[in-house]
């Protein structure tokens, strides 16, 4: 059985100010695209199908002409669960139409899917509480599927009244999945777990969150340890993190996706993909790494003047960029213009004053406004409310930023 991994579209995000649907759009199509080419039994989404818990029309009709295409008119198992960015009811509404091209939607933990069979033979044999069961043309065995969509300790004590928030939320999906693959999970078919968590490896370093993410989990407060894997399950395919990685740890791969496009400058040069996972009864799933074109890549770059800035400007035409540039003064009007007249792209300018004008209070405070926004927040903070800004106010306003 062939299955393709995808995750974090992040469907009706900007870059900044700018515009990304037609980007969006061309990676769906290469994502349909993969599914054809290499003749996948199975879609898997983990997760933020969109940015945010009400996208915008032009993002929800992209995200459902995307998965009835990956559905291919009920020939081929498509499932989708929510991430922290989408709203559960959001997720799951569509699901009594979306079945019918042998699309199912999972939005909360708990989600108990409904259905028959699809014209195209994809079926649903049997399912209770985070627990699908797929028949897929071609396969004369099932597909077994744990999915967990978004599973903090404020969404769990929402649906299933799980109280302590770090602790509570990994034993109750230690012991969840485990009664699910001891019930489930033998070697009669192939068994996926498919969440969209904060996953590491016990007492090890929890992994880097990209910049839109790090509010959401402070301190990795949320991570789930690796471990909690059961045995039976013989690949976890996971959202939430943008960078297509390995987590090790278990007895099967547990893998990230990662996102089809770069969506914050912290992810400038990576190479996006995804996953395509052969797997049959009793085996250890096999992945490959499909890579992903389209959409214009993040790049960033800090130069000492205009002159240099302009240069690699124009190298880099068909990217995204964020710019520093360093110089003695502020930048004059003609300097600006000869900047964005060399690139339509720039979508973060950073300019470093080293020379004149440096110990003077108000050019310090522009300075600083441009450079240190957050330390402004904490000095602001202190003054009014006589007290440090803590590590969670901090994150509050990382998240405020980050949605500007």
């Amino acid at each position: 059985m062939r299955i393709l991994h995808t995750s974090d579209w992040h469907l009706g995000k900007r870059l900044g100010e700018r515009e990304r649907g037609e980007e969006q759009r061309e990676v769906m199509e290469e994502i349909a695209g993969v599914a054809r080419s290499e003749g996948v039994d199975a879609v898997v989404v983990a997760g933020d199908l969109f940015d945010t818990f009400n996208p915008p029309n032009e993002a929800a009709g992209l995200l459902y002409r995307t998965l009835h295409e990956l559905g291919d008119g009920g020939r081929r198992l498509v499932v989708a669960i929510a991430g922290n960015h989408d709203s559960p009811e959001r997720v799951a509404a569509p699901g009594v139409l979306a079945r019918e091209c042998g699309v199912f939607l999972a939005g909360s933990p708990l989600e108990v899917l409904v259905g028959g069979r699809t014209e195209g033979g994809v079926e649903l044999m049997r399912a209770e509480e985070g627990f699908a069961e797929f028949r897929v043309p071609g396969a004369d065995y099932p597909l077994r599927l744990l999915l967990t969509p978004y599973a903090n300790g404020v969404r769990l004590g929402r649906f299933v009244g799980v109280e302590e928030q770090a602790e509570g939320t990994r034993e109750w999906l230690r012991e969840h999945w485990g009664r699910l693959a001891e019930r489930y999970c033998d070697g009669a078919g192939v068994n996926v777990l498919a969440g969209h968590l904060l996953m590491a490896r016990d007492a090890e370093e929890v992994p880097e969150e990209p910049d839109d993410e790090r509010p959401v989990n402070i301190g990795g407060a949320d991570a789930v340890w690796t471990s909690a894997v059961p045995e039976g399950v013989q690949y976890v395919a996971l959202g939430h993190l943008h960078r297509c990685q390995s987590v090790g740890g278990a007895g099967c791969p547990v893998m990230y996706s990662g996102s089809p496009l770069c969506y914050s400058f912290s992810e400038a040069g990576q190479e996006k993909c995804v996953l395509v996972v052969d797997a049959e009864p009793g085996g250890r799933a096999e992945v490959r790494r499909v890579p992903l074109r389209s959409g214009r890549r993040l790049a960033r770059g800090r130069f000492e003047g205009v002159d240099e800035a302009v240069e690699w400007l124009r190298e880099n035409g068909e990217k995204w960029v964020e710019l520093t540039v360093a110089t003695e003064t502020y930048l004059t009007a003609a300097e600006m213009r000869r900047l964005n007249g060399a690139h339509d792209g720039i979508v973060s300018f950073v300019p470093e004053v080293t020379g004149v004008g440096r110990g003077n209070e108000r050019v310090e405070s522009i300075y600083r406004l441009r450079t240190d926004v957050e330390g402004l927040f904490a000095a602001y903070f202190r003054e009014r409310k006589g007290q440090e800004a803590g590590e969670e106010m901090r994150a509050l306003f990382r998240e405020l930023l980050s949605g500007m």
